[in-house]
């Protein structure tokens, strides 16, 4: 089967659209950013850049750290963009362009945002690593695909939505983060657990100003959720569009936050460049 051009978009250089990237200029292993800025926080760390590239908010740059062949991209905020990425990251390894057919063998990325986030236990101090082990949805993006859940994640997704008792029309979804990629960032310097992807910054989490959010308090009572040892850790913008479209592709992801806010102790950072830096250290040398 053809994909016509209506639903895979390609410039006029033949790159998938919103990238503008070739299937040549991608690594197989990607880390997302949400910062434009922060792309270039990390690839200079790079033993040597091969490639660079933005259109519109996404930045892409890929070179080499240490022998290993990676790629760095911006995504911009929110989950419709992460919606684009994951889809067109997709298309450059595993439909060839040209013929605009699927390709019989299929690749595997492996896919780690580094972001900042909002913590939302009293005790983890503000610029601590968060560690994602699966996301909460509040977004929408996955109900549009056929992803498959297990039983875990279906019960565990009814147990926060029992506890929390969000108002109606809100419909969540709970996914994990692939294991395996997510223990090689684990270690006595992480806080792993459930991240809430919000699909916003204000009312969606919480926050009250002139205009006042219907769930004002959520962050308490999402940080009070415990099954077992899993807590709800952290609030962000992207991590549940990225587990359930990757790992529905067939990729791996995961998700390692700094913590710039503890929202039950009102507390933000002051300043988290050095942080951030550090941070990006720790990923590379893992990934």
């Amino acid at each position: 089967m053809q994909f016509p051009a209506t639903e895979l978009v390609l410039n006029d250089k033949g790159q998938v659209y919103h990238l503008a990237m070739s299937p040549s200029e991608l690594a197989h292993k990607i880390i997302l950013v949400g910062d434009q800025d922060r792309v270039a926080m990390v690839s200079a760390f790079f033993d040597e850049i091969e490639h660079k590239s933005q259109h519109r908010e996404f930045v892409c740059h890929t070179g080499r750290y240490q022998g290993k062949r990676m790629s760095v991209l911006s995504t911009g905020i929110g989950t419709d963009n992460i919606d684009i990425c994951l889809q067109e990251l997709d298309a450059l390894v595993n439909i060839d362009l040209e013929q605009r057919t699927e390709k019989s063998e299929k690749t595997s990325l492996e896919i780690v945002r580094i972001g900042t986030c909002g913590i939302l236990q009293e005790t983890i101090p503000v610029h601590s690593y968060m560690l994602s082990s699966h996301a909460f949805g509040f977004d929408n993006v996955a109900h549009f695909y056929p992803i498959t859940y297990t039983e875990r994640e279906h019960a565990l997704c009814s147990s926060i939505c029992e506890h929390v008792q969000l108002p109606q029309g809100i419909n969540p979804y709970f996914i994990s983060a692939n294991e395996a990629l997510t223990e090689r960032f684990t270690s006595e310097k992480t806080h792993t657990g459930i991240t809430v992807t919000s699909s916003g910054f204000y009312g969606p989490q919480g926050r009250s100003l002139r205009l006042e959010s219907k769930i004002k308090d959520i962050h308490i009572r999402l940080g009070n959720f415990e099954q077992g040892a899993l807590k709800i850790v952290n609030f962000e913008m992207e991590s549940s569009a990225i587990f359930a479209l990757g790992r529905q592709l067939g990729h791996a992801c995961t998700t390692i936050c700094l913590g710039v806010a503890n929202r039950p102790n009102m507390s933000f950072s002051k300043g988290y460049d050095e942080e951030m830096n550090q941070l990006i250290e720790y990923v590379l040398a893992r990934f």
